[in-house]
């Protein structure tokens, strides 16, 4: 599969007209102005503009300054309002990237001069997004601020992939797990024998690295080793691809396929699921499975 080229966006740019009527619909629903001198921390969802949510949406109009991350995907930008200013600060594991703490300072600095300063993360500002972290910084530097949830690749991105994350015949629990700690080594600091023994379906972010070890500390402890599991990478754009293997056959598949991050990784039979919700393999003409679960043969031979 061809990679998709990564555009880099820094300083100034024009951004598409304000639709007709939108900033009507934003007084009519009484969304909150962007006062100077805050921060508002949003999640841009996992990369389909469709995903933003009206907060995002406002926040992108009224925005003086955007400090955006790796995930964000360049359509989200170009909601951006004309002159308004974009900061890069993505971080990707293995490649050069700010440290947080000067991130967290750059808020600081630009609410201090006045800006309306937007901080647009991937998915969900705090799930495994550092929202909290660079919070905290705000309240320590006395800077008021705002929290817009986003939508998180673990349960859209899935969703996308026609994978639900609970199914009640399949789960009534599931574990989300970061791939790797600060330091970019395995979270071996979990309990790994608990989560494998108590958690029926796992979502992994930014494992793809370490998943050989994850899936190792997995099987070890007590999971199957043909447990069925799928990758979503550049989930719920253009370019989504989905990889179905085994937890024991995963690392492998990952490297014989050449599958790249970002990507994230559910564990677990909801997987099966996808042989009847694929509705976007529907769209191309994929024909879905009545009965992904084989329920009705089960229930016939009782």
């Amino acid at each position: 599969m061809t990679e998709k080229k990564v555009i880099s966006l820094t300083g100034s740019r024009k951004a598409s007209p304000v639709p007709e009527g939108a900033a009507e619909a934003a007084s009519a629903l009484g969304l909150p102005g962007f006062e100077p001198g805050w921060v508002w921390l949003v999640g841009a969802g996992p990369g389909d503009p469709g995903l933003l949510t009206l907060h995002a949406l406002n926040a992108l109009r009224q925005a003086d300054v955007v400090v955006y991350d790796a995930l964000v995907d360049e359509t989200v930008l170009q909601f951006v309002r004309p002159g308004a200013q974009l900061e890069y600060s993505g971080k990707r594991g293995g490649k050069p990237s700010p440290k947080q703490r000067d991130i967290s300072a750059k808020l600081v600095e630009l609410a201090r001069k006045g800006h309306r300063v937007l901080r647009l993360k991937g998915g969900d500002p705090f799930v495994f997004g550092r929202g909290g972290e660079e919070a905290l910084a705000l309240v320590d530097a006395g800077i008021p601020f705002r929290v817009v949830p986003g939508v998180t690749a673990g349960i859209g991105g899935l969703g996308y992939a026609g994978i639900p994350v609970t199914h009640r015949d399949v789960n009534h629990a599931v574990t989300f797990i970061t791939g790797h700690m600060a330091g970019g080594d395995v979270p071996e600091n979990l309990d790994w024998p608990s989560i494998a023994k108590g958690s029926p379906v796992i979502v992994l972010y930014m494992a793809l690295s370490h998943l050989d070890a994850i899936s190792t500390l997995l099987i070890e402890n007590g999971r199957r080793a043909d447990e069925p599991v799928a990758l979503v990478r550049n989930a719920t754009l253009k370019d989504q691809s989905v990889l179905e293997t085994t937890l024991g056959t995963a690392a492998a598949d990952v490297a014989r396929a050449g599958f790249k991050a970002p990507a994230i990784i559910v564990i677990g039979d909801v997987v099966k699921l996808r042989e009847g919700l694929d509705w976007l393999g529907a769209l191309d003409g994929r024909i879905l499975k009545r009965d992904p679960l084989n329920l009705r043969a089960r229930k016939d031979a009782i």
